[in-house]
């Protein structure tokens, strides 16, 4: 069985869902404070999960310390993997990881239109990193919580800006 609960970040409400052992989701919600499964902010996981976000929020480097189980294909769940070697602070292309997944995978000309894909499908944002990815021009591109967040997550990480843009097609600011 699955269970919510609401998270009020300085970014978004977030939704955080687990199967009652694990992390499963973490939601963007927009506009909305409402949950898709039964709340209980009790569980450890959320106990757990809240104050890994709340040290986050506060600009520290949290370490995690509970299970993370999204649920994806092979390929997806690889491409998470890597998104979680991102240190704080650090920036990956989508190419970088393009290469880095290729060569775990034994396929040393991976798509970076294929690693897009897989980062923006997901469903733990933030604790992993998927903001951390950015085009091989500095593009600010291909984050599901729209650009002012990913934005507002590098700034709180004290990431150089300097050589990143925000798209101009961006279809979320």
């Amino acid at each position: 069985m699955s269970y919510s609960m609401l998270y009020k970040s300085p970014v978004q409400n977030l939704e955080l869902i687990s199967d009652g052992e694990s992390l499963t989701h973490v939601l963007y919600k927009y506009n909305d404070t409402t949950v898709t499964h039964p709340t209980n902010p009790d569980l450890d996981i959320f106990k757990k999960v809240v104050e890994w976000l709340n040290e986050y929020f506060s600009g520290n480097r949290p370490q995690i310390d509970f299970s993370l189980k999204p649920e994806g294909t092979d390929f997806q769940k690889s491409v998470w993997r890597k998104l979680q070697e991102i240190e704080y602070g650090q920036l990956k292309t989508y190419g970088d990881l393009a290469n880095l997944v290729g060569e775990e995978r034994n396929k040393p000309n991976m798509s970076a239109q294929a690693i897009g894909g897989a980062v923006g499908s997901n469903p733990i944002s933030i604790i992993i990193p998927c903001h951390r990815v950015v085009g091989k021009d500095g593009s600010l591109t291909g984050y599901g919580g729209t650009i002012n967040h990913k934005i507002k997550l590098l700034e709180l990480e004290q990431v150089d800006m300097n050589n990143l843009y925000r798209p101009k097609n961006s279809t979320k600011p």
